[in-house]
């Protein structure tokens, strides 16, 4: 595993002392980097460290701790990192070493990850509460009672409290500060370029895999190496399967292609689906239902802004899906029983919004207290409703007419103070300027 250029520590020692700052001097956190997951035989997963470590450090390389002891007068940040050897950086690549981590990432110690019994101890001392990422892990657990017990042997006064640095942590996370704006607009353009590719090429007779290969090269050529999740490319009745990622039927003359694809860039994701003909024109019935679902996309994105509960761009969506629904003759009531009974669900499945950051279902509390939490700037989510009328298996009471057509939309938004902003706006989702750019 070669270690990857780290990131300008500034980002990342603003959010150590904001955190200290939130955990308060009785307290020291203990912040995990993860391992290297096995693939199969001698071969690992490409490796990607746990998103909190990260945000904390710009760290990229396995095997290291981070302690944050705020008010210590010898230092507030330490960091563990696997040592240099030269043998192995002959076959693994280069790495960072204790020697260059403090000036390249900014903290005030660094040491060898096997020193981490000797030196940790000490730092876990005369603190009420250590806060740990990963708490239920068994592996961590035991760590730190190893070197809590070690703390107490020694005679220090150890914490009697473990807490997991969720709440804390994840609070912090929710908002987005400027640099990572940035990153998550460039995941944005690279994958809404991605999608118009996608749309271009595309053709009945096509293998869905193909399809995505297109994806995944543009999203390379543009500096993007890894997909933030597995890229859903569904044709025909495979776009009415939420988490459909097989990829491997052939594209039907005929057929609509569902898209769920973003790539993550410099550890931030973006999350985009559009729906569109295979053969670049949609057919009158296709037209009406994905008007349908578009409409509702544009309502629930103007639900997207300061002062609105986390729900009301889902609660909008469905709004506008249990009305059309109505109109399409789908369905017969009211909107008002319609959503009282939830007729619409079978049709609408999912929820309409989720949190978008450094993991593609981000952290953030959509209840606080018991309340729908406030949407306030700087917080990134999605806007994704959807239609799917299933197979005759699925929905044997449903017109056969219907049966087979999925459509999602779904875009990323960020919360502003004058409304929102919409990242991911340079893909086509109109049907106009969808057939335009298949056709052109």
């Amino acid at each position: 595993m070669s270690a990857e250029k780290p990131t300008s520590p500034q980002p990342h020692a603003l959010r150590r002392e904001r955190f200290m700052a939130a955990i308060g001097p009785d307290g020291v956190a203990v912040v995990f980097a993860t391992s290297e997951k096995r693939r199969n035989s001698d071969v690992h997963h490409l490796f990607r460290s746990a998103s909190d470590f990260y945000y904390l450090t710009g760290f990229r390389e396995p095997d290291a701790i981070l302690v944050l002891t705020p008010c210590r007068a010898d230092g507030e940040s330490t960091l563990f990192v696997l040592p240099r050897d030269p043998l192995k950086e002959q076959w693994n690549g280069k790495r960072l070493g204790v020697e260059r981590a403090g000036e390249v990432l900014g903290v005030d110690h660094a040491y060898s990850i096997d020193e981490v019994a000797q030196v940790l101890p000490g730092l876990l001392a005369k603190r009420d509460t250590v806060y740990v990422n990963a708490a239920d892990d068994p592996d961590i657990q035991s760590n730190l009672e190893t070197w809590m017990d070690a703390a107490k042997g020694s005679g220090y006064e150890a914490p009697s409290d473990v807490q997991p640095l969720d709440d804390t942590l994840h609070e912090l996370r929710l908002f987005k500060d400027a640099s990572e704006i940035a990153l998550m607009q460039e995941a944005a353009d690279i994958s809404s370029a991605a999608h118009q590719r996608a749309m271009q090429v595309c053709e009945p007779g096509m293998s869905e895999l193909r399809l995505e290969s297109e994806l995944q090269h543009e999203f390379a050529v543009r500096g993007a190496r890894f997909t933030a999740y597995p890229s859903i490319v569904a044709s025909g009745e495979n776009a009415c399967i939420l988490h459909y990622v097989e990829n491997n039927d052939i594209i039907q003359d005929g057929d609509l292609v569902l898209i769920d694809a973003g790539c993550e860039y410099e550890y931030y994701a973006a999350d985009i689906t559009r729906t569109f003909p295979a053969n670049g024109t949609f057919s009158a019935m296709q037209k009406d239902v994905f008007d349908l679902v578009l409409e509702s996309q544009l309502a629930a994105i103007q639900q997207a802004k300061p002062g609105n509960v986390f729900t009301a761009p889902h609660d909008k969506a469905h709004e506008v899906l249990a009305d059309g629904l109505r109109q399409l003759g789908v369905l017969s009531q009211s909107v008002d029983e319609i959503l009282e009974k939830e007729l619409q669900k079978p049709f609408t499945v999912h929820r309409v919004s989720h949190f978008l950051g450094m993991d593609v279902h981000d952290v953030g509390k959509r209840e606080v207290d018991n309340i729908g939490r406030l949407l306030e700037p700087n917080m990134v989510l999605t806007i994704e409703p959807g239609l799917y009328f299933g197979t005759p298996e699925t929905m044997p009471s449903l017109d056969p007419k219907w049966h087979g057509i999925g459509i999602r939309i779904e875009d990323d938004v960020l919360v502003t103070e004058a409304g929102n902003h919409v990242l991911t706006d340079g893909v086509p989702k109109t049907a106009a300027a969808i057939e335009s750019l298949m056709n052109a």
